[in-house]
């Protein structure tokens, strides 16, 4: 008798995992559940769609081995399904010798990586490749690109569902539970309808919600998920011209996240942002959206208060720019100084999935844990959606013993 899995989460990783199970067990019978009424409709559908070439990844990382296999499979998959990929390339732009300085310590770690073109380029050549580009110099990444993550989600889904595989959208999973040799689900349809499956093995690719699902099912609550919210804007059309290409700045080890950055899009829009703050909810999109159960669980965890006590300058910061369009587009104007506050428009905003240690420490690698016949994705930060196809092999082997799981 075949082998029955479920996927939970109909985002590009869940699909991906769908996908993969049938490509090694093609008898097998595959289910997704997925609680919305679409696929990719948080991290997947909400990111800046970014194919990363795998810059600043610790070589031997999970993230870096999982983002280089990842590109070249997310790139023939695009080829093969007449998908829009766009290798537009990336230059991180270093704005004073400081910065500067701290390009070869990326540039190593790109070359250790396989990363194939990167060079450092001086402010003359940075200006060639983006003429509105202000900057001391850079790091040129010509094989970064963008693409239509959520086009690819569906497209997965398409094959699942063409071999014989089950979409069940608008299912929410409201528990989980070993039953003898098997696994059990349970969950609500959107109109109210009750729902119960068995299965013989369980993956969790919940995102927002991956410590809890995966505490359902007899893991570990901790590291936690704590929500941040990203906010863009858009260029408007006139003024798209602006930018080539990827334009990022150059990370700083003493802050947690990136700084705004812009991105094309393979639909022509230009994107400038995100900042990065404490989301309200775990799906809170705008300021209107409140959680209190979601706030009194992010305050209680000690996790996310050490975090917090270190990066609070940062949070104020990043704040500002939230609540002044002028400091956010002023961010924007350091590397393009052409860019006013009257180019921009609202764009859409996103959710981070960020995981805490207890010890306030952020979980960098991506992260997979199993217990029983349940397999977690505990930790998919970004380059996941890049890495997607990779982290489903990778994910499918744990699944069928063929690896250990991983706790990086």
């Amino acid at each position: 008798m075949s082998a029955s899995y479920a996927v939970v989460g109909g985002g590009i990783l869940g699909a991906a995992v769908a996908r993969q199970l049938q490509v090694v067990d093609p008898d097998a019978s595959v289910t997704v559940w997925e609680k919305e009424d679409r696929l990719a409709a948080h991290q997947t559908g909400r990111n800046s769609g970014v194919v990363h070439a795998g810059l600043y990844y610790q070589p031997g990382s999970l993230k870096a081995t999982l983002c280089r296999r990842g590109v070249g499979m997310l790139r023939e998959f695009c080829e093969e399904h007449a998908i829009a990929y766009d290798a537009c390339g990336k230059v991180l732009v270093a704005l004073d010798d400081v910065e500067e300085g701290r390009l070869g310590a990326i540039e190593e770690k790109a070359r250790a990586n396989g990363v194939p073109g990167v060079r450092r380029i001086s402010g003359d050549e940075l200006r060639e490749i983006e003429p509105h580009v202000r900057g001391v110099g850079g790091l040129h990444s010509p094989t970064t690109a963008i693409v239509d993550f959520p086009g690819v989600t569906r497209k997965l889904a398409e094959l699942v569902e063409r071999d014989g595989g089950t979409v069940r959208l608008s299912t929410e999973m409201t528990g989980i539970r070993t039953d003898g040799d098997g696994v059990v689900l349970t969950g609500r349809t959107a109109g109210g309808e009750a729902r119960e499956e068995r299965f013989d093995r369980v993956v969790l690719c919940t995102g927002l919600w991956a410590d809890h699902t995966a505490e359902w099912a007899g893991d570990t609550p901790e590291p936690k998920v704590v929500p941040f919210r990203g906010e863009y804007w858009l260029l408007r059309p006139e003024r798209r011209s602006l930018v080539n290409g990827l334009i990022y700045p150059v990370p700083d080890p003493r802050y947690p996240f990136l700084g705004v950055h812009m991105t094309p899009r393979v639909d022509g829009e230009v994107m400038v942002g995100p900042n990065a703050v404490l989301a309200l909810a775990r799906e809170g999109y705008d300021w209107r959206t409140v959680s209190p159960r979601d706030l009194r669980e992010i305050a209680a965890y000690a996790g996310f208060r050490r975090f917090a006590r270190k990066h609070w300058a940062t949070g104020v910061r990043e704040m500002a720019g939230s609540l002044s369009k002028r400091r956010f587009v002023a961010a924007a104007r350091r590397y393009v100084p052409d860019i006013s506050v009257d180019d921009v428009v609202p764009g859409p905003n996103g959710i981070r999935a960020q995981t805490l240690e207890p010890n306030g420490e952020m979980v960098d690698d991506f992260r997979i844990t199993t217990r029983g016949r349940v397999t977690a994705l505990r930790n998919a930060p970004s380059p996941a959606a890049t890495s997607s196809l990779a982290i489903a092999e990778h994910v499918v082997d744990v699944v069928l013993g063929r690896r250990t799981e991983t706790a990086g």
